[in-house]
């Protein structure tokens, strides 16, 4: 799954002081987590998730989309192991010790991976009837690495027939952000094996779908744009999704910014909003 971006300040003896990995994960939840809304309720829609609804998300994050199932009447565990700053921030969310969590209280988060789900709980969990893995593939080399086993790992928990979605990017030429994640590509030599941008293939979802042992049962498309209220927070969103990691470790935070920033000119509105319209797809398949 994609990282967390860290944002590294180089001091002039070449040392690297601490990183505010909370920052970035702020950054995230309050920005950029959002832009896949409309992806969410998608799916959600098309599943007709409810009530009676026992949901799994695999790398949940910052938790709002399991935080939009539960509004729904859905029973929601989250799992991530990848950014503890994230889960904390599900936890404010959807724990029963804060605020507002009246249709949220069977709510579960689990720091680790789907066998660790268990001994979580410390009682018996229910078959899970959906299985999502939201955050979006095909953007960066390799980042389908390691879904594949996530997934076998998790499909064990599932009812037979439970459905399983998977999230990608669409296709480069209906995605405007495309241009914008090249920088990281470019900013990365020779770093690139870390980590650089590749457009969509056609068949990304499919393929780990079939490495996990599931079967395709439909798919769709979403329009999810990215709207940001001005270059800054454009630049703050964008660079907490971790596409940017090796460019960051390749050069240095400001020279990342400045490219980055000239990169959005193109979509920067006489408002000084920044508009850039995406289209990602998504991937419905079964436990066989």
């Amino acid at each position: 799954m994609t990282p967390t971006l860290v944002r590294r300040h180089f001091s002039h003896a070449g040392e690297t002081p601490p990183v505010d990995r909370c920052a970035r994960a702020r950054d995230w939840s309050e920005i950029q987590e959002r832009m896949l809304v409309p992806l969410y309720e998608a799916v959600y829609e098309r599943l007709e998730v409810g009530a009676g609804t026992r949901l799994l998300g695999l790398g949940c994050g910052s938790g709002l989309a399991l935080l939009m199932a539960a509004s729904r009447g859905a029973a929601v565990t989250g799992i991530d192991h990848s950014c503890p700053e994230r889960l904390a921030l599900a936890r404010e969310r959807l724990l029963p010790d804060t605020w507002r969590t009246r249709a949220r209280a069977g709510a579960r988060l689990v720091d680790g991976s789907p066998e660790d789900i268990g001994s979580a709980s410390g009682a018996e969990t229910p078959a899970f009837t959906l299985v999502t893995a939201f955050e979006p593939i095909g953007c960066l080399a390799g980042d389908s690495e390691g879904l594949g086993g996530l997934l076998q790992a998790a499909t064990p928990l599932a009812e037979r027939g439970a459905p399983v979605v998977l999230a990608g990017w669409g296709p480069p030429e209906r995605c405007t952000t495309s241009s914008v994640l090249r920088v990281a590509t470019r900013l990365a030599d020779p770093l690139r094996s870390a980590g650089s941008w590749r457009p969509a293939l056609r068949d990304d979802l499919e393929e780990v779908a079939q490495r996990a042992g599931l079967k395709p049962d439909g798919s769709g498309r979403v329009a999810c744009p990215f709207g940001y209220a001005d270059v800054e927070s454009a630049v703050r969103g964008l660079l907490s999704t971790g596409v940017f990691d090796a460019a960051v470790s390749a050069t240095d935070p400001a020279q990342v910014d400045k490219e980055l920033t000239e990169a959005l000119h193109p979509y920067l509105r006489p408002d000084g909003t920044v508009w850039m319209p995406n289209v990602f797809r998504y991937l419905i398949a079964r436990v066989p």
